[in-house]
C-alpha cells in the first residue's frame, strides 16, 4: 500500500476535517465521520486496495481493508491534517451526534456489536499465532513425536514443555487483555481495568480455594470461603471471557460518574482509588461468578443440543454463522469454546464452524474465478486479499464485508455450501478439537478427525465456489451497472442470471406474453446516425457479448428514455444507463467507449437509480467538446441486454434517426404449442 491509497481513502470519506474519530481492526479501518450524508460508497471503494465499504449508522463508515490494515492505518496518521484525528474528545464527539437528533435505531446495537468486537479485536494477532504453535503441538501428537500434549496428566520432556507455553500464555491471561481493552472502549483507565480483573487471577486468590468449603451451586459443586462473614465463590478465571466483558461494562459508567463529582485537581488520585475499592469486592464477589455461571450456562445449552443430536448440531452451526458474524455475535460464541476446553477438555464448536468458514472462503474463491475471466481487476483483487486472509488466516470479515454482502446471490449459494459441510461433519459423528484455532487450511491438524474435518470443508468449499461460478454473484441490475461502469460482465451470459429483475416487470412481460409474436418497437433515446453494432471500436460490445443492438453515432447532446420504465443502474461516472423498459426489455445505453475514464466529467445526469422514467425523459446531457478533446469515440451502443429470451432483435432503420424514431425492432419469443390430445 502507498500513502497515495490512504490519502485517497481520507478524501473519499470527505477529507481530514470530516473524520472525527479513527481506529482499526484486524482488517478494517473503522471511521467516526462528523458527517456521512456526503460519503459515496463506491468511491471508497473504487480506491486501489480497498477491499469494500460498510456504512453503518452514527456517522460511522467502516472500509475493509485486509491484512495490510495496519500500514494504511499509519499511513492515514501521517498524512497533513490527521495528527489528530481520534484524539477528539468522545463525549464532545457523542454530543455533536446526539445535538442532529435521533442517528437511527440500531446506533445502540452498533455500539454493543463494536463493544464486542473492540473488546477481542487488539488481541486478534495473539490469537492468531497462539493458534499455529497449537496446531504445531497437535501435528506433533497426531505424528507420535510427542504423547498426547493436551492431557494435563501428560508428562512432556522440558523442551517441549517450554513450546506448550508458548500458547498457553496468551489464553491463560486472555482475561486480563480483555479486561485493558473493554475498558479502553468504555473510555475507563485500561490499566485500572486490568489490575481489577488481576486481583482474582493472582496465585494468592486461588489460593483461598485450600481453605475454601466446597458446596453445591446450581447442580454444580463449588468452593466457597467466607471473607468477613460474606461468602465468595472461588474460580479460575484463566480463559475467561464474559467476566473481564462485565466487569468492564461496570467499570466504564462509573469511572465516568466519579470523575464527573471529583475534583480534577486531585482525580488522578481518587478515581482510579475508589474505582478498585469499589469493582474489586464486585467483580470477586458477584460480577465474576455472573460471568462464570452466564458462560457455563451457555455452553451447557449448546452441548445438550449437541448430546441431543450431532446432525442437528452440526447443520444449525454452520447456517447460522453467516448471519451472526456481520452483526459480531461470534464473539460470545467464541467465549464458549474456550470454556469448553476449559471444563470439558475439549470443543465440539469449531468443527461444524470450520464448514462455514471453508464455504465463505470458496464463494470467494468463485467470485475469484469469474473476476479473472471478466478481467475485472478490482473485484481480482478483493477476492484475492480475502481468499488470503481465509485460507491462511482463518477470517472471513474480507470475504463477507468486501463481497459478500455487497452481491445478495452470493448468500443462498454460500449457505448451501453450509449445508453440505454440516451435513458430512453430522453423520461422521462430530468433529471435536482440544484447543481454541482458527478454522484456516493450516489448522486442520488440530481436529480429532483429521480426515473427516477436511473432507467436510474441502466439500463445503468447493461447493459454494462451484454454484457461485455456475450462477453469477451479481443481480441482473448488479451486472447492469458493472456494465455500465466497463467491466465485461459474464454473469449476463448465465442463463440462471435471466431470470432478471422479476419484481420490476412482472406486470410487464405479462403484456409482453399477450403480444407474442408482435414486434416492439424500440425507439431512439437520442438524435444521429444508426451504425450497425460489429463497427463499435469495443469487442465486448462489436462481438455481442452484452447482447444484440445497434450504435448512433449521436448529433445532439443529450439521451432521453426511449420508453416508459425503470433506471436500474448509473454508475457515477454518469456515462451509461441501465433500464427496464415496460415489456420486459432490459437496455443498456453507453454513452462513448471508454468514457468511463473521465469519472463524470462532461456528464450532467438527470435520472437517479430506481426512478420510473416516461418516453422523452432526459437521462443526461453530455458535453461533446470535453469527450473529444479527451479522445473518445462517441459512438453510443444500444444494447438489449436480455436479447436471448426475445425471438430476434434487430435494426429498425438504417442512416438518420431522430429522438423517439424506431431504432430496434423486437419480436417476442413464440409462445410453446400446446401439446395435441
Amino acid at each position: 500500500m502507498s500513502s497515495n491509497t490512504a490519502a485517497e481513502i481520507v478524501r473519499s470519506v470527505g477529507g481530514a476535517a470530516n473524520i472525527a474519530g479513527l481506529s482499526h481492526c484486524a482488517t478494517r479501518l473503522r471511521f467516526q465521520l462528523r458527517d456521512a450524508s456526503g460519503v459515496t460508497q463506491s468511491d471508497i471503494e473504487a480506491v486501489p486496495g480497498v477491499l469494500g465499504a460498510v456504512p453503518q449508522a452514527g456517522d460511522r463508515y467502516q472500509v475493509v481493508i485486509g491484512g495490510a490494515v495496519q500500514s494504511v492505518y499509519n499511513d492515514i496518521l501521517a498524512l497533513p491534517g490527521m495528527s489528530g484525528a481520534g484524539a477528539e474528545d468522545p463525549d464532545a464527539i457523542k454530543a455533536a451526534a446526539r445535538a442532529k437528533g435521533p442517528r437511527g435505531k440500531f446506533t445502540w446495537l452498533d455500539s454493543f456489536f463494536e463493544f464486542l468486537s473492540d473488546s477481542f479485536r487488539p488481541i486478534l494477532g495473539a490469537l492468531l499465532g497462539a493458534s499455529l504453535f497449537i496446531t504445531f503441538m497437535a501435528l506433533m501428537s497426531t505424528l507420535h513425536v510427542i504423547p498426547n500434549w493436551a492431557d494435563p496428566r501428560t508428562e512432556l520432556s522440558p523442551s517441549w514443555q517450554f513450546i506448550n507455553l508458548c500458547w498457553q500464555s496468551v489464553f491463560v491471561f486472555l482475561p486480563l487483555m480483555i479486561a485493558y481493552n473493554a475498558s479502553k472502549k468504555l473510555d475507563a483507565d485500561p490499566w485500572v481495568g486490568f489490575a481489577i480483573m488481576a486481583v482474582v487471577m493472582l496465585p494468592g486468590f486461588a489460593g483461598l480455594k485450600d481453605v475454601s468449603q466446597p458446596m453445591t451451586v446450581f447442580g454444580s459443586q463449588v468452593d466457597i470461603v467466607h471473607i468477613f462473614g460474606v461468602p465468595l465463590t472461588v474460580f479460575n478465571y484463566s480463559s475467561q471471557v464474559f467476566p473481564p466483558l462485565l466487569m468492564a461494562a461496570v467499570l466504564g459508567p462509573l469511572y465516568k460518574f466519579l470523575k464527573r463529582i471529583i475534583p480534577d485537581n486531585v482525580q488522578l488520585i481518587f478515581v482510579p482509588f475508589l474505582s478498585m475499592l469499589i469493582m474489586i469486592p464486585l467483580t470477586a464477589f458477584l460480577i465474576g461468578p455472573i460471568g462464570v455461571y452466564t458462560g457455563a450456562g451457555l455452553g451447557s445449552f449448546l452441548k445438550s443440543v449437541n448430546d441431543f443430536s450431532p446432525l442437528i448440531f452440526a447443520i444449525l452451526i454452520p447456517l447460522a454463522y453467516p448471519f451472526m458474524v456481520p452483526l459480531g455475535l461470534h464473539w460470545p460464541i467464541n467465549a464458549i469454546m474456550l470454556i469448553n476446553i476449559q471444563t470439558l477438555g475439549y470443543d465440539f464448536i469449531q468443527g461444524p464452524m470450520g464448514a462455514w468458514n471453508f464455504a465463505c472462503f470458496g464463494a470467494t474463491a468463485g467470485v475469484l474465478f469469474l473476476a479473472w475471466r471478466e478481467r475485472d481487476a478490482q473485484m481480482r483483487q478483493t477476492a484475492i486479499g480475502a481468499l488470503a486472509a481465509g485460507l491462511l488466516g482463518g477470517i472471513s470479515e474480507p470475504s463477507l464485508y468486501g463481497i459478500h454482502l455487497r452481491f445478495k446471490r452470493i448468500y443462498p449459494r454460500m449457505l448451501v455450501g453450509c449445508l453440505v459441510g454440516g451435513v458430512i461433519i453430522g453423520i461422521g459423528g462430530g468433529v471435536t478439537t482440544k484447543a481454541f484455532v482458527f478454522t484456516s487450511l493450516l489448522t486442520i491438524p488440530a481436529f480429532s478427525n483429521m480426515a473427516l474435518y477436511a473432507v467436510a470443508v474441502a466439500a463445503a468449499f468447493l461447493t459454494a465456489m462451484i454454484l457461485v461460478i455456475l450462477s453469477g454473484y451479481r443481480s441482473p441490475e448488479e451486472a447492469a451497472a458493472a456494465v455500465a461502469a466497463g467491466v465485461p460482465v459474464a454473469d449476463l451470459e448465465s442463463p440462471r442470471a435471466k431470470a432478471s429483475a422479476e419484481t420490476l416487470v412482472a406486470a410487464s412481460e405479462t403484456k409482453a406474453a399477450d403480444q407474442a409474436g408482435v414486434g416492439i418497437d424500440v425507439p431512439s433515446p437520442l438524435a444521429g446516425t444508426v451504425v450497425p453494432l460489429a463497427d463499435v471500436p469495443d469487442p465486448v460490445f462489436s462481438k455481442g457479448t452484452m447482447g444484440p443492438g445497434v450504435a448512433v453515432e449521436p448529433s445532439g447532446d443529450t439521451v432521453y428514455a426511449p420508453g416508459a420504465g425503470v433506471v436500474v443502474a448509473v454508475p457515477a461516472s454518469g456515462h451509461a444507463f441501465g433500464l427496464v423498459l415496460d415489456g420486459g426489455i432490459e437496455l443498456l445505453i453507453h454513452v462513448g467507449i471508454d468514457t468511463v475514464a473521465l469519472k463524470g466529467e462532461g456528464f450532467d445526469v438527470k435520472v437517479a437509480k430506481g426512478q420510473k422514467v416516461t418516453a422523452g425523459t432526459p437521462l443526461v446531457t453530455f458535453d461533446r467538446a470535453v469527450i473529444e478533446a479527451a479522445g473518445y469515440p462517441l459512438i453510443t451502443p444500444i444494447v438489449v441486454l436480455n436479447g436471448k429470451k426475445f425471438g430476434s432483435v434487430d435494426a429498425a432503420t438504417t442512416g438518420e434517426i431522430a429522438v423517439g424514431a424506431p431504432l430496434l425492432t423486437v419480436t417476442p419469443a413464440p409462445a410453446p404449442a400446446e401439446a395435441s390430445v
